[in-house]
């Protein structure tokens, strides 16, 4: 174990010299001892000297104006060079992590066999599993994907230097090219100079699957066939896609007025464009190597008698591939294709049967090496890729459906629609979906906001099934809310049934989930449209910002649970869709342990979760480091359903309803009874000058003009982490701990603890927050930014932060954070000393900004985004 920490510790202190050499070619030596000395003052003061952070927080108020920019541009970039270290680290070869390797395939496959589980159990699990990651845009990713490809090139030049048998002259090259790269992150601007487009967006996703899962996926499958067969001598089935992927990245329309219906159209013309091209470098390889005479009678019989039969068909592939290419390419430029649709690959059984023909002739011919080979892998990637890349979802705010609609029946003079009965609109959206006859009339010029809505509808009907993987309604609230979406699918003229998801999102929906659900199921019309399937989103974000961590944790568990055994009762396949994001207040957790914390039998069917933002990068955006997040991904679903998890006890069940119910009172008596906490909020927090950094496409808010309510819980977290007090994550949660131990309920939760991973996992989560805060920042934020007579409320905070952090150590009965996890602690130690001087500075450039609002200073501005991202990679989580 310490072998593994000394080659990160030595990796990071050589990535910090290179940094050093940089900075001092760059701005001179001065610029570099300033740093240095601030890095030193920020590590004694760490340790407890009064002295060194009294003379840190004098050197930073005191920052001349021209030395903030690569004072804070250092520290950031150190922060973004320790996370590539860490990164690296956990695909290292010399990485041995026990905790980690438990949770892997391998070790599932072993516990399953010694527990006896019948082979025909494990594979029926196997090949029901079905993991989709759904990409999607983040307003608070920082990364811009020129640095992000350095960081790449970084991490490949750490991989290499760990062989031992390199030559001098070899571990100098790399060292220089590392060099260069770090340079060139310097001299490369962190903070984009525009806001990027949905379009850039996309663009972001694709490069994602591209320079990583492209390669990741068939390395996956060939990790899960291998310890298949070790463990239970079978095989994975040829044709069996474990992994799928979606995409948000422009048809997420929810509160992004830049995501239009043109906007979604060139995405999915820039991923069949994407898909085609690197399909074309598979067939190229196969092509090369292909070279193979002998072949089945059967497929000489149906490809003709060719002296390489194989690289016949493969180079057929190829030229249609060629034009396929060609033809995207042209229309993304904006002109006439040349090439006849005829001749292009637009369906996935075009590529899939010619080699998969290949394959099996290969084998019947006793070439099963051959045929397991880069074939094998070109037929993995058709059946998780495909020719569309990715699918898209799309997503949109439920009320503008039902004013779509009720504009159509104002038009029409059917009244509004907008007015009536839950049970009314039931009865009419019925009756329209069961109607022959077109609702829109034929001269009509709607408004541009329901024009907009109608030529969305337009878009999927164009797309062939399959290609959009579903409807998604946030802020669901009613049975009409999804029935409307049909509706207008329907007028748009759709020609298959595409799911249509309802998003339940705040505390209220998710209680009334089941009953809405119930009354859906209870239709007809709906019944026999849907095959008995159904797709449920529980919202994670919204949820926690409406009623604090532990009463929406607690009501997307019920909610879940109802969800199954209604559908369960009803003959219904449900897929329960997680809307997760990477932090804590927005549903994160470890994978593994949130998957395994999932009520019992709610993954029967497989799972769907968003991967957001910057937890791409961390997850997926290295294919080794993909290999590993997708092998903890089946290991967690294939256990939930082989060993699932407990049915909480009444018990247990009492104690939570208690928790959430104080919890969300605690929680709410801030956020929404203090009078003072929206303007202490605003003060103690950078949340108004987040809007100006160019993050993601996406507004910040819902409603510009209004408060915490109208804030996305994106930057609503996002604000909060930034001066440590991570509130959205913890208020309310320890107090309502505490509260029930008083109460005589301790031995209660002593026992969830240790038998119900749902509870055992939040109170981790806890504990993981708890030990990202600092009372000291937050308060120095408050003495700096708010009035006075606000500072009671930062007071009462930390107060009650310490004490529900003394509560969770009564738990886990430590005396400090994080101690079954000394590794981490370790490094929230070490970011600590990087990550103060830019909590400080950012007190001090907040302070200069707001004290000059009509005529800020550029550089002061600048300074202040880069500190804002630092700090996020810091705390290598956003949002």
């Amino acid at each position: 174990m310490i072998q593994q920490y000394t080659t990160l510790r030595n990796n990071i202190n050589m990535l910090g010299h290179f940094l050093g050499e940089t900075i001092s070619d760059a701005q001179g030596s001065d610029i570099l001892d300033l740093i240095e000395n601030i890095r030193v003052l920020s590590r004694n003061s760490r340790a407890g000297d009064e002295k060194a952070r009294q003379q840190l927080l004098d050197t930073l108020a005191t920052i001349s104006d021209e030395n903030i920019i690569p004072v804070a541009r250092a520290f950031s970039h150190f922060l973004n060079l320790t996370n590539i270290a860490e990164q690296y680290q956990t695909i290292s070869r010399q990485h041995i992590d026990q905790e980690s390797s438990d949770r892997t395939l391998e070790a599932l496959f072993q516990r399953l066999k010694a527990q006896n589980v019948p082979t025909e159990k494990v594979l029926d699990a196997v090949q029901k599993l079905i993991i989709e990651l759904v990409l999607t845009a983040h307003p608070t990713e920082v990364t811009r994907r020129s640095l992000g490809h350095k960081h790449v090139e970084i991490n490949r030049c750490l991989s290499r230097l760990e062989h031992d048998d390199l030559t001098e002259a070899e571990t100098t090259k790399l060292k220089r090219r590392l060099m260069q790269l770090i340079a060139l992150a310097w001299h490369t601007n962190e903070i984009r100079t525009q806001r990027p487009t949905p379009v850039d967006e996309a663009k972001a996703g694709m490069a994602v699957i591209e320079n990583s899962l492209w390669k990741a996926v068939p390395e996956f499958c060939r990790l899960f066939n291998f310890h298949l067969e070790k463990n239970f001598a079978v095989q994975l089935p040829v044709d069996l896609a474990p992994v799928r992927f979606s995409s948000w990245m422009g048809g997420d329309r929810d509160g992004n007025p830049f995501v239009i219906a043109q906007t979604t159209r060139q995405v999915l013309l820039m991923n069949r464009w994407k898909a085609a091209e690197l399909f074309l470098e598979d067939i190229k390889l196969l092509a090369d190597e292909l070279s193979v005479i002998e072949c089945t009678p059967e497929f000489r019989a149906k490809y003709g008698d060719h002296l390489e039969p194989y690289r016949f068909v493969v180079k057929d592939l190829r030229s249609k591939l060629i034009k396929t290419v060609a033809y995207y390419g042209d229309l993304l430029e904006g002109r006439t294709p040349v090439v006849d649709q005829q001749e292009l690959l637009t369906d996935d059984e075009q590529l899939w049967n010619p080699l998969y023909d290949c394959y099996q002739s290969l084998h019947q011919c006793g070439m099963r090496i051959i045929a397991n080979g880069a074939l094998l892998d070109c037929l993995r990637r058709i059946r998780c890729f495909g020719l569309s890349l990715s699918r898209l979802d799309i997503r949109q705010e439920s009320t503008r459906h039902s004013d779509a609609i009720a504009e159509i029946t104002r038009y029409i003079g059917l009244g509004d629609y907008s007015q009536w009965t839950e049970d009314d609109k039931q009865a009419f959206l019925i009756r329209e979906l069961s109607s022959r006859r077109p609702l829109l009339p034929r001269d009509w010029q709607p408004s541009a906001e329901t024009q907009e809505v109608l030529d969305t509808c337009k878009v999927i009907a164009e797309q062939p099934e399959g290609v959009i993987s579903c409807y998604i309604i946030s802020m669901a609230r009613t049975a009409s809310d999804v029935l409307a979406v049909h509706l207008l699918l329907k007028e748009a003229g759709v020609p298959y049934h595409l799911p249509v998801v309802p998003l339940f999102e705040t505390l209220d929906d998710l209680d009334a989930s089941e009953e809405v659900m119930r009354q859906l199921f209870n239709i007809g019309w709906y019944r026999g449209v849907i095959d008995n399937k159904q797709m449920v989103m529980i919202g994670y974000s919204d949820s926690a910002k409406d009623a604090g961590m532990m009463a929406a944790s607690w009501a997307q568990y019920r909610a879940q649970e109802q969800l199954v055994n209604l559908c369960e009762k009803l003959g219904i396949e449900l897929t329960l869709f997680h809307g997760r994001g990477g932090t804590i207040g927005r549903g994160g957790a470890p994978a593994h342990a949130a998957l395994l914390s999932q009520p019992p039998r709610s993954l029967k069917n497989g799972l769907r979760v968003t991967e957001q933002g910057e937890m791409i990068r961390f997850k997926l955006g290295l294919s080794a480091v993909a290999v590993g997040s997708l092998d903890l991904y089946a290991s967690a679903i294939l256990e939930a359903n082989l060993l699932p998890p407990p049915e909480p006890k009444t018990a247990w069940r009492e104690v939570m309803d208690e928790l959430s119910t104080t919890s969300c009172e605690i929680y709410r008596g801030v956020v929404r009874g203090d009078k003072d906490f929206v303007p202490y909020f605003r003060s103690a927090t950078p949340e108004q000058e987040l809007s100006k950094l160019p993050l993601g496409s996406r507004p910040a808010k819902r409603n510009p003009n209004g408060g915490v309510e109208s804030l996305r819980a994106i930057p609503w977290i996002f604000a909060w982490m930034q001066n440590r007090l991570m509130l959205p994550a913890w208020l309310g949660a320890g107090a309502s701990v505490r509260l029930a131990i008083e109460q005589g309920k301790g031995d209660v939760i002593e026992e969830m603890c240790k038998q119900w991973p749902f509870f055992s996992t939040r109170i981790g989560m806890l504990e993981m927050v708890f030990s990202k805060t600092d009372t000291w920042l937050s308060e120095h934020y408050d003495q700096h930014l708010v009035k006075p007579e606000l500072w009671y409320l930062g007071q009462s905070l930390r107060e009650q932060l310490k004490a529900d952090i003394q509560t969770i150590l009564s738990l886990s009965h430590e005396d400090q954070l994080m101690s079954d996890l000394p590794w981490i602690a370790e490094s929230i130690a070490l970011r600590n000393i990087y990550t103060d001087p830019l909590n400080l500075l950012q007190v001090e450039l907040l302070r200069r900004l707001r004290e000059n609002p009509e005529n800020p200073n550029p550089d002061v501005e600048q300074a202040l985004m880069i500190t804002i991202t630092g700090i996020a990679a810091g705390m290598r989580n956003t949002g």
